[in-house]
């Protein structure tokens, strides 16, 4: 799986983001338009101290990214993307200590957007923190003369 171009693709645009570096982002899963990340649980992004519950643009972050990943490795893949549409839905405060987990699929792909659904979650997958839908470019690679 090291050589397979589709985790190599995935890991390049990830390694491009500063701010993946930043978050601590680690690419679990990959492939056929999924992408599973993950971002552990970091006391620098706590935004209510009164609580120790993350931020929820760390977490917007990890979900954008993840949503990014998915349309890179999509059979119809893109040589790049960018975010032109994210909305998220909060459900309720990821649970302090706890690492979040972004799961995203690229599930409809047309000739310059791709479409994703993304959900984040904490150790109780079965309560999201947050869901998402977003629209992202499909930037292909340019046809020869």
């Amino acid at each position: 799986m090291q050589d397979d171009p589709t985790l190599r693709a995935a890991r390049a645009f990830i390694q491009a983001l500063p701010h993946a570096a930043a978050l601590n982002l680690s690419l679990d899963e990959v492939g056929d338009g999924r992408a599973v990340i993950t971002m552990p649980y970091d006391a620098r992004l706590v935004g209510d101290p009164a609580t120790g519950v993350l931020h929820g643009g760390a977490i917007s972050a990890l979900m954008d990214t993840a949503s990014g990943a998915s349309v890179i490795c999509h059979p119809e893949a893109p040589v790049s993307t960018a975010t032109l549409d994210l909305r998220i839905d909060y459900f309720r405060p990821a649970t302090p200590g706890q690492a979040i987990t972004a799961r995203a699929e690229c599930h409809h792909v047309t000739r310059s957007v791709a479409f994703v659904r993304v959900t984040a979650t904490d150790g109780d997958a079965a309560r999201p923190v947050a869901m998402g839908t977003g629209a992202f470019t499909v930037d292909r690679p340019r046809k020869k003369s």
